[in-house]
This record gives structure tokens, C-alpha cells and sequence, in this order.
């Protein structure tokens, strides 16, 4: 986790937490299934060690919905329908819930032509990519799940001191005979959510991941809100930040493009424009064939003579399935005053509290 060391920590059932967590959206007039839904993602981010993009984000969303900026109700607009593609208008409707629609929508369509996709504007922020891939690789799928957000701008083109970008997630879902490769990665050096809470918490990064407004190196993660304000590099840096920039590129690109909206419009709604891509592997080689290859890609790579330096060689998305079965073993780890803040905030809006976390049966 990686929380400020002087934070005090609790472990939590996250059975308890998922049900605090719909019961806050369901009282916030999100309706049943979909509150359940959205609180199972967020909550699998956090079990998968993805704690800036799990119920850390739930304030804000409750907040959203209390002012209208993410609706709790209603459904998507269907732009075109036109057999393996689509695009939405998600309306700002909750991007958890449009990109579960969105994948499933894809799987059908992969499931029937080999590749599915839809390209979804205006959807509210989707929360963490790499929460959702299991779904499709336990089914044989290979999920590809990319975003950005047209109203902000805290990455810099590689050579630029100018903000063009969002950090551009891109994720990708990989079957195997054994656990899924789950490749999520920002397409810059870190996030907006880290460095906000680096900033907040008075620490500064690991490493020099941004500049300052006159293109100087730093660690400082607050030259992203004083003013002259700096910018976030591209993964890659200052050096070869050409290989993130391109990635940047590569996702605004699916994303707004494919969506047909984002940069060159006056957007300033929190939100996203999301491309979703699923691949059947059944349509090209075969099933079995893909997860041979993509088992015995596995195996080299885990066979690896290690870097003295780096313990062990390890797949993408192993460290967060091994600690999704910690948390599902031994509870979640999460700052106890963050779910004292939940709670009280539930009982402020009336909501069930599990009684694992402080609640009372009723009556």
C-alpha cells in the first residue's frame, strides 16, 4: 500500500466494505444493482493494491451525485450500432457502471465476430482499468480498456512545457493456462491521484517524475498546483519520454477520436472518453493455441535470472492477484480514519452499516 507510513492502518472484511460502499450510492440515488456494481470495482482496486483508485474515490463520487455531475439514473444514448462497433453517449452517467456495460457489450460482439468495441463519450471516471479485466480473461477474453479526460491537462508532451494529456491509462488482459497477465499502466511516469496525495501529505516522489513550469527536474509533486504550474513527464521522462508521449498519442486518439469527442471542445466536466476493445481467441489460432503462448511467454519471462536488484522477475498484475487472496484471506488494509469517515457519513445519510463495521442490527 502505499499510504503515508504514519497513517494508522486496519484490516477490514471487504464483504463489510463493498456493502458500506453500495449502500453510501444506493442513498446518494444510484439504484441497487448498479451501487452494487460500482462498489465491487472500486473495491476490487483496492484488494488488487490499487488504493488511489479504489474507495478513496467514493467521497467524490457520492459528492458528484449529490450535484448532479454524475447522474444516478437513466441510461446511456446508442450514437451508432454498426455490428462489431459502437458509440455511446454515456451522459454522465457513472463510467464504473458504463464500462461494465461497455465490456459486456464487446465480449457479445467478440463472441460473435472475434473483436468487439465501443467508444463511450461523456462517461463519468471510470476508476481503476485493471479491476475490470478479470472478468473478461476468466472467460477465455482479451480485454484492451483505454481512457483520458478532455477537461484536464497535466502531462506534457515529450519536448513540451505545456499540458496536453491526462496520464492515459491503457490496459490490457491476458489468458493464460495459470493466472491472467493484467498489463495496466498510465501512460505517463505517475498520476494525478498520487502526486495529489503526495502533495497533500507533505512528501515528496521517488523520483524526478516532474517539472517545473521552466522545464527544470523535481520531485515536488506541488509544482502541479502553485502557480506557475508545472507538469507530470511522460513515462519514459525527460530522456525517452518519446515512448509515453506516443502511447499518449495513441490513447487520446482511441479514445476522443474513435468517441469523437474531447480535445478542441471547452469540456470542463470530470470525466472520460473510453475505448473498450475484446478480442476472442477463438477466432484467430484457437483458444488453446493463444494460452499456450501466452503461458509459455509467462514462463520465460518468470524464468528470468533475476537483477540482483529486483528480487524476482514478475508478470503484470501477479502482485495484485496475490494480494487480492491476502485481503479475501486476512481482511483489507485500509487507513482506519478513512472508514470511520465512510461510516459516519452513512449514518449521516441513513444508510445500512455493516455491523463488522460499527453497525447495529435494526431495532
Amino acid at each position: 500500500m502505499q499510504f503515508p507510513t504514519e497513517v494508522s492502518m486496519n484490516r477490514y472484511n471487504p464483504r463489510d466494505l463493498a456493502a458500506l460502499a453500495a449502500a453510501l450510492l444506493e442513498c446518494s440515488g444510484m439504484p441497487e444493482d448498479r451501487a452494487i456494481e460500482v462498489a465491487d470495482i472500486l473495491l476490487e482496486a483496492d484488494m488488487m493494491g490499487h488504493d488511489t483508485h479504489g474507495l478513496q474515490l467514493l467521497p467524490a463520487y457520492l459528492d458528484e451525485l449529490a450535484a448532479g455531475r454524475m447522474r444516478a439514473t437513466g441510461n446511456y444514448e446508442i450514437v451508432s450500432d454498426r455490428g462489431a462497433v459502437a458509440v455511446w453517449d454515456g451522459l454522465w452517467l457513472s463510467g464504473v457502471w458504463l464500462t461494465l456495460r461497455g465490456l459486456e457489450f464487446a465480449a457479445q460482439r467478440a463472441e460473435q465476430f472475434g473483436l468487439g468495441a465501443v467508444a463511450i463519450r461523456r462517461s463519468h471516471h471510470i476508476a481503476c482499468l485493471q479491476a475490470y479485466l478479470p472478468r473478461m480473461t476468466d472467460r477465455g477474453l482479451v480485454p484492451m480498456i483505454t481512457s483520458s479526460d478532455p477537461s484536464l491537462a497535466s502531462v506534457a508532451p515529450f519536448g513540451g512545457l505545456d499540458p496536453v494529456f491526462t496520464p492515459d491509462p491503457i490496459a490490457l488482459g491476458i489468458p493464460t493456462k495459470a493466472d491472467p497477465i493484467l498489463i495496466d499502466m498510465s501512460t505517463s511516469i505517475t498520476t494525478n491521484a498520487m502526486t495529489g496525495r503526495l502533495a497533500k501529505a507533505g512528501q515528496r516522489m521517488r523520483g524526478q517524475w516532474l517539472q517545473d513550469h521552466e522545464g527544470n527536474l523535481t520531485d515536488d509533486p506541488g509544482v502541479l498546483t502553485r502557480e506557475p504550474k508545472g507538469t507530470l513527464l511522460p513515462s519514459g521522462g525527460q530522456d525517452h519520454g518519446h515512448k509515453g508521449y506516443n502511447m499518449a498519442l495513441m490513447v487520446e486518439c482511441l479514445s476522443q477520436g474513435l468517441a469523437g469527442y474531447g480535445r478542441g471542445i471547452a469540456e470542463t466536466q470530470w470525466g472520460a472518453t473510453t475505448y473498450i476493445q475484446v478480442f476472442s481467441p477463438e477466432f484467430f489460432a484457437g483458444a488453446d493455441a493463444f494460452t499456450d503462448r501466452s503461458s509459455a511467454i509467462a514462463a520465460q519471462c518468470l524464468a528470468s535470472r533475476a537483477h540482483p536488484d529486483a528480487g524476482a522477475v514478475r508478470l503484470p498484475g501477479q502482485k495484485g492477484l496475490e494480494r487480492r487472496r491476502d485481503a479475501e484471506d486476512q481482511g483489507l488494509l485500509l487507513p482506519s480514519m478513512f472508514v470511520q469517515g465512510l461510516v459516519q457519513r452513512a449514518s449521516d445519510l441513513g444508510a445500512r452499516v455493516p455491523q463488522g463495521l460499527g453497525g447495529r442490527n435494526p431495532g
